[in-house]
């Protein structure tokens, strides 16, 4: 007897489960997802070095998880180069997170750069440490005077460091700064209506940051003989405008002692 031939449309007991599997692990994975996975993977790489190395993702500046006036500090450097030009070739900046500005300028031509940090430095990452092992970054306390001769800098830059002294200690400090500069002094220093008293709070240096008027700033100026530059002022809003730099902290050029 012949055999009859097997309908095609027949399932075979179990075959149904075993096709359904089989085209679950052939059907590939949606291109939108492979590439979300490699980006993310290149987002943490890419991170993971930046952390080590000092690198700013996104220039953000950061002290104890607050926005700072560092990043404005470090917006600022191509309208100061055309402000103060050849003084621009001895810098010294003092504040909180001194590293990442010190390295910012360090990579500009024919910069040299120093930096003072006045809390500790437990949690900074390798590359600031190794600033401080070489002796470029210094871990001072600047209610003191400065380990440094009269004008051994051509320009000084602080930024979030005046905003926690008491005018007692400015008295001291702000002399300092300038004594120890030959072509000027730029404060950078927050505006009273970005106050914020939980998050403007730093840890560190045991008070609340006290964010000043310009009006108050000027007058205090005026009271411990440190005069304005004028011409520097000048010049930098007129290069700021050109780079479309509109800074988000207040910003003062002082003379140097003469």
């Amino acid at each position: 007897m012949s055999r009859r031939p097997i309908n095609p449309s027949r399932r075979v007991p179990g075959s149904g489960a075993a096709s359904l599997s089989a085209s679950v692990r052939s059907k590939p994975s949606p291109p939108y997802l492979r590439i979300g996975l490699v980006v993310l993977g290149i987002f943490l790489v890419t991170g993971y070095f930046y952390r080590d190395s000092g690198g700013d993702i996104g220039g953000v500046s950061r002290v104890e998880g607050d926005l700072s006036c560092n990043i404005d500090v470090q917006r600022a450097i191509p309208s100061l180069k055309i402000t103060y030009g050849d003084s621009m070739h001895k810098v010294l900046h003092v504040g909180p997170d001194t590293c990442s500005v010190v390295s910012k300028l360090l990579t500009e031509e024919d910069t040299e750069a120093w930096g003072v940090e006045p809390y500790d430095i437990e949690d900074a990452d390798r590359h600031c440490k190794k600033l401080v092992h070489k002796g470029i970054v210094r871990v001072a306390d600047i209610k003191f005077p400065f380990p440094y001769r009269a004008k051994s800098f051509s320009l000084v830059i602080v930024s979030d460091a005046l905003d926690y002294l008491s005018p007692r200690y400015l008295n001291r400090t702000l002399p300092e700064l300038a004594r120890v500069s030959s072509g000027g002094v730029i404060v950078f220093t927050g505006y009273p209506h970005n106050h914020k008293p939980k998050n403007a709070d730093n840890p560190k240096s045991g008070r609340q940051a006290k964010l000043r008027s310009a009006t108050w700033w000027v007058r205090y100026f005026i009271q411990t003989s440190l005069e304005q530059n004028d011409a520097a002022i000048k010049k930098f809003e007129q290069a700021a405008f050109k780079r479309s730099y509109h800074p988000s902290c207040q910003v003062f050029h002082l003379k140097s002692y003469r």
